[in-house]
């Protein structure tokens, strides 16, 4: 019987590093998008949204050993939901000022 594929399978072929997981960049991708459309849209504040995603971070560290997740692998997700964050930041109107850090 031939070896099966799956399409989640994150090893690259031949250059023996891991490649990003298709899945989880399209999500990322449309969660932020998401989130991005709905502040200019005037539906979510902000500082609502990154509210939202600091507090996933929080979550995520809280959960990363419960899920087994490696260090390095909760480090990448933070660092990613770290940029989203900043990336909201800056949508933040310029007469506010920067918004801190909402959830520490």
């Amino acid at each position: 019987m031939a070896d099966s594929v799956n399409d989640n399978d994150s090893a690259r072929v031949g250059a023996g590093l891991p490649e990003p997981d298709a899945h989880g960049q399209a999500a990322m991708l449309l969660v932020e998008s998401l989130i991005h459309g709905l502040v200019a849209r005037s539906i979510l504040s902000v500082e609502d949204a990154v509210e939202v995603v600091d507090v996933a971070a929080e979550v995520k560290a809280d959960i990363a050993a419960e899920l087994g997740d490696s260090p390095a692998t909760m480090e990448k997700s933070l660092t990613l939901l770290q940029a989203i964050s900043a990336s909201l930041r800056r949508d933040a109107p310029i007469e506010d000022g920067p918004i801190d850090n909402v959830g520490d």
